[in-house]
Formats: structure tokens, C-alpha cells, sequence
């Protein structure tokens, strides 16, 4: 099984969660691709595929419960939901190419919760996303031939 599956699996077990061949094969589909956002339609499709009386809101619900158990990023991009296999890092930021769709981690320098806090009195700020957009290196270069 894929290290990254295994991995998985583990912290599924850890919190006394069941490991089903739905959940493996939704796993599978991410980590074969992890530099990728995926539509969450196409994990829906391939997965009713396979197993016909799935429901849509039980891949939802198991999408929701891999996102609390950090193993996935999901984010709203369009008018889509994606889906993608979590870095490693813990609290991090994205590059995503416009062309190819690639992901890859960027590192910013700390935002001052302070300065935010200020402008929002009252109000508990929980956390916050951030991701740069445009064409990855290797696609500028292809584009330039």
C-alpha cells in the first residue's frame, strides 16, 4: 500500500475510525496526484463508479471528517470544491499554476494577528488562507519555446 495511504490508515485507527475500501480508494485517488487540486466531482464520479449505492453525502461526510483529521485541504476555487492530499507541513500556503494546476508550498513571513485584530474588534479571527496564482517556472519556460 502506498506510504502515504499507510499513513492514512494509521491516524484513521488512531482515532477509532473504520478503514473501508471507500475510504482507501478516495485516499488512492489524492495521493496519486498530491502536487493537484482535484474537483471533488471527479472523486464523487470514480467513486459511485465503483461502489453504485454510494451516496454523494457519504463521500461529502468522509471528505469533511479527512479534512478534520488533517489529511486533506479542501478549498473553493470557481464555483467548485477541490480536494488535495495535505502537505506535510503544518500551517502553510500554496502556489497554484494557472496552467498545469500544480500546487507547491511557499513559505510568508508571519502575518501580525494583531494588526487584523484591530480592524475587527470583537471578533475571534480563527485562522485565515492565502495562495498565489499564476504560471509555475516550468510552464513559462514551455511557453517561451
Amino acid at each position: 500500500m502506498d506510504k502515504l495511504v499507510e499513513q492514512a490508515r494509521a491516524k484513521l485507527r488512531a482515532q477509532h475510525l473504520r478503514w473501508t475500501k471507500q475510504r482507501e480508494m478516495m485516499l488512492k485517488i489524492m495521493t496519486a496526484d498530491p502536487e493537484h487540486y482535484q474537483d471533488i466531482t471527479v472523486i464523487d464520479d470514480a467513486l459511485r463508479a465503483a461502489y453504485p449505492g454510494l451516496s454523494h453525502d457519504t463521500i461529502y461526510r468522509n471528505l469533511k471528517e479527512f479534512e478534520r483529521l488533517d489529511l486533506v485541504e479542501l478549498r473553493q476555487h470557481n464555483d467548485q470544491m477541490q480536494v488535495k492530499y495535505r502537505c506535510d507541513a503544518a500551517h502553510h500556503h500554496h502556489f497554484i499554476c494557472e496552467v498545469c494546476g500544480r500546487v507547491q508550498e511557499i513559505q510568508m513571513p508571519p502575518l501580525e494577528m494583531d494588526y487584523y485584530a484591530q480592524q475587527l474588534p470583537g471578533a475571534q479571527i480563527t485562522g485565515h488562507t492565502f495562495e498565489l496564482r499564476g504560471i509555475c517556472a516550468e510552464c513559462h519556460r514551455k511557453h517561451l519555446q
